[in-house]
């Protein structure tokens, strides 16, 4: 016999069988690692329940939601309730105007500049999957969005409304069928909430809306500027306020009379409302007054739309031959600072734009 076969077998004579202890622990441990196995998949079917529970309450309340920009945001709740996605986006088709839009979990730059779909219009049907990708330079930002999932929004009569995005930031993520399907779910639970609120938000627009200048009513314009400013509290946004006034309007109707000033104010509201843009909310809140409700926006921001307003008003004149001229008052929303506060401070900035000289925009101070 050689020495490796001896070895073999002397081995073999030493190794014992297992002992009834070493059983015994060997159960345990597998118990213990299906326990643990267990109790992780337990977890997860409580979360993937409390999830599911609260995306479909979010669903079951969109039916109720009637303001436009409520169930906007309703739409979003509900759609990264969804688990993988880091941000969402529904885009909204306008007649005669720009594309109404909302955010969530974007950045303003990818807000102001959100990733495309790349199909160039209207989506086709059915779920598209987009991969965006970057130089070497930005390979390792895990704060990049990777991709995005569109969703066409189309109406019962087979118009298309819009759509319906999320995005992730998650390198090689792709959502299982499960979570496109739960999309799509919400998708097709919120078009008649939107068609809904479409109809009762041009109603109200017609109630709410100023004869002489096609402007928001001074009612519209207080209910809005609270609803933004609760809003830009709750989500960590910007607002921005802006009051403005023709100057020594009074003099004007006291020279031409009020019919007269009625026609040259029509006019001047028509170049203010020219460089509005759609996101903002342009309202006629006295005699000559106006204001601007600006969302996602900064006093830079409305100090560059009243230079624009300016500039537009500049070369009008009125019957015997007087200048239109324009002063502001402009204010950003403080943390903690309610609608009343924002426009008090707007309101004071005007006023003293007027004690400046007149023909200019005052920012507002704390």
């Amino acid at each position: 016999m050689s020495l490796g076969v001896a070895g073999a077998v002397l081995l073999g004579r030493r190794r014992s069988p297992p002992t009834r202890d070493d059983r015994l622990v060997q159960a345990v441990d597998e118990m213990r690692t299906r326990m643990d196995t267990l109790g992780r998949d337990l977890s997860d079917a409580l979360e993937r329940a409390e999830r599911e529970s609260k995306r479909n309450r979010f669903l079951s309340d969109l039916g109720s939601s009637i303001e436009f920009d409520e169930l906007l945001d309703r739409v979003l709740d509900a759609a990264l309730e969804v688990p993988g996605f880091d941000a969402a986006m529904v885009t909204l088709e306008e007649s005669g105007g720009q594309p109404a839009m909302a955010t969530r979990g974007m950045t303003p730059e990818e807000a102001a500049h959100p990733p495309s779909s790349g199909a160039g219009g209207a989506l086709p049907p059915g779920p598209i999957t987009v991969s965006y990708r970057y130089g070497a330079a930005d390979a390792a930002d895990t704060q990049l969005i990777r991709g995005g999932l569109f969703i066409p929004l189309v109406s019962r009569e087979g118009s298309t409304l819009g759509s319906l995005a999320l995005f992730w930031r998650t390198p090689g993520y792709e959502p299982t069928p499960q979570r496109v399907g739960a999309v799509e779910q919400i998708a097709v639970t919120c078009i008649p909430a939107i068609e809904n609120a479409r109809r009762y938000r041009e109603a109200r627009q017609m109630a709410e809306t100023d004869a002489l200048t096609g402007f928001f009513n001074q009612r519209y314009f207080h209910e809005t500027l609270r609803r933004e400013a609760l809003r830009a509290q709750r989500y960590d946004r910007r607002l921005a306020l802006l009051i403005l006034d023709l100057d020594d309007f009074k003099t004007v109707n006291d020279r031409i009379g009020h019919l007269a000033g009625d026609a040259v104010l029509a006019q001047v509201a028509e170049r203010l409302r020219n460089e509005i843009r759609s996101v903002d909310v342009g309202c006629r809140i006295g005699g000559d007054e106006f204001a601007v409700i600006m969302p996602e926006s900064t006093t830079e921001d409305a100090t560059q739309l009243f230079q624009r307003m300016q500039d537009a008003v500049a070369t009008m004149t009125t019957p015997g031959g007087g200048r239109v001229r324009i002063s502001a008052g402009i204010a950003e929303l403080h943390h903690g600072e309610t609608a009343a506060g924002l426009f008090e401070r707007a309101d004071s900035a005007l006023y003293r734009a007027k004690e400046l000289g007149k023909d200019r925009a005052s920012l507002a101070t704390d």
